[in-house]
């Protein structure tokens, strides 16, 4: 059995990806410690088999402005460097994981790979991409290229990297990173959470047509442009309705919007996470999956994981065009609109509430293009790249067999 420590700012089980990996580590029998951040009221300290989570008690507070975020980022690192040095010394733990971002945390495994232990970096963002996204700075911004140094010099000390896109890799190997050091574990849907079985996809009715989102609420995530189009639609399409399930820092202007659109009939917004049980009856019930995201140069290097989860639960989806997503997936797995552009969102929830057999056809056609993205492929791949990390192993290529790599996107089709 090995010990594995793995950190990550943000909480647990909540964030999808941490909670994955974490269950994937458990199954191949190794001991795992989570060291993450607190929201109120969760408990400091869990042990549950082989599971450990210690919490700090710290926060993450969305849409904060850049001196927050270096404040939340410069304490969390102090913490856990301190934190999983300690632990280390103790427990001797075989691997440190250390989910991003920043990328600098990887750097909180000082101690144990000062003492020879192996360090695996999951790269869940692009940080320069990110930081230029989100403070609206150009790329030849010095902070940005700070961005581009750090990433490097993170992925330099880390014994091997995963990121979630090919386009994701691509850009680390192009700015440094060695080709054959990164590595590409899809985030996708955990089927056995997403259960199209348990929660069956509800049949279309006469005079209803729900369309539903889920996640975080940032200015990002489009759900302007869908609140838009629903207003372009709503004397067309009678029963036209948009459910918006989650928190964070744009639900005051989404609030606005409807308000000034004057859609209260039409648009749902939950303003909190509910629990999952409610949240997949809600996807079950509804009939198409929105994602919405505004195309910038981050989201054309990322995916958002609300697409996968509609494929996992047999819902035709509605989604934006990026560069990430198109490299993967095609006109006929999902119905694809202009990001931004609230009337060419229209044009796809008026062609999809038209053609109900348009919506099957993409969730058969989805779901085949999906097979070797599907997460039990992922997981072998990751854990058989933790085998070898642990075991010591000299070459990792040695034990990946073959379909379980993600190829390159354009051969998928």
């Amino acid at each position: 059995m090995s010990r594995i420590c793995v950190v990550r700012q943000l909480y647990f089980p909540l964030d999808g990806r941490l909670r994955r990996e974490v269950d994937a580590l458990i199954l191949a029998g190794h001991e795992v410690d989570v060291v993450c951040i607190r929201r109120p009221g969760e408990a400091s300290y869990e042990h549950d088999g082989l599971l450990t989570v210690r919490r700090l008690p710290l926060q993450h507070q969305r849409g904060a402005s850049l001196v927050r975020y270096l404040f939340e980022y410069a304490a969390f690192l102090v913490a856990v460097t301190t934190l999983v040095g300690a632990l280390h010394l103790r427990r001797r733990y075989d691997l440190i994981q250390v989910n991003t971002p920043p990328d600098t945390l990887v750097f909180t495994a000082l101690v144990p790979r000062l003492l020879g232990t192996r360090v695996l970096l999951d790269l869940y963002e692009p940080m320069p991409e990110f930081f230029a996204s989100k403070f609206k700075v150009k790329p030849s911004h010095p902070s940005v290229r700070l961005m581009s140094w750090l990433e490097q010099i993170s992925i330099r000390f880390a014994s091997r990297a995963i990121t979630s896109t090919d386009q994701m890799r691509q850009a680390f190997v192009a700015r440094g990173a060695r080709d054959e050091k990164v590595d590409v574990v899809l985030n996708t849907a955990d089927e056995a959470i997403w259960d199209s079985k348990r929660y069956p996809p509800r049949p279309r009715e006469p005079g209803r047509f729900v369309l539903i989102s889920h996640g975080t609420v940032e200015e990002r995530y489009g759900l302007d442009t869908v609140i838009r189009a629903v207003a372009l639609l709503k004397a067309e399409i009678p029963g036209l309705r948009l459910e918006i399930f989650g928190e964070g820092s744009y639900l005051p202007e989404l609030r606005r919007l409807v308000s000034e659109l004057e859609v209260e009939d039409q648009v749902y917004i939950s303003g909190q996470y509910v629990p999952l049980d409610e949240l997949l009856q809600a996807i079950a019930a509804a009939d198409a999956g929105v994602v919405a995201m505004k195309r910038d140069p981050f989201r054309d290097l990322t995916h958002c994981l609300k697409m996968f989860d509609f494929i996992a639960m047999r819902k035709p989806a509605i989604v934006s065009r990026t560069r990430s997503v198109e490299e993967y997936f095609d006109e006929s797995c999902f119905q694809l609109f202009r990001s931004d552009d609230p009337h060419d969102l229209a044009r796809a929830i008026r062609e999809l509430h038209a053609d109900q057999g348009l919506g099957e056809r993409l969730v058969r056609h989805a779901d085949s293009v999906n097979e070797p993205y599907r997460w039990p492929q992922q997981r072998e791949f990751y854990q058989g790249l933790v085998r070898c990390l642990v075991t010591a192993s000299p070459s990792i290529e040695q034990e990946v067999v073959g379909g379980v790599r993600v190829p390159e996107a354009s051969q998928q089709h």
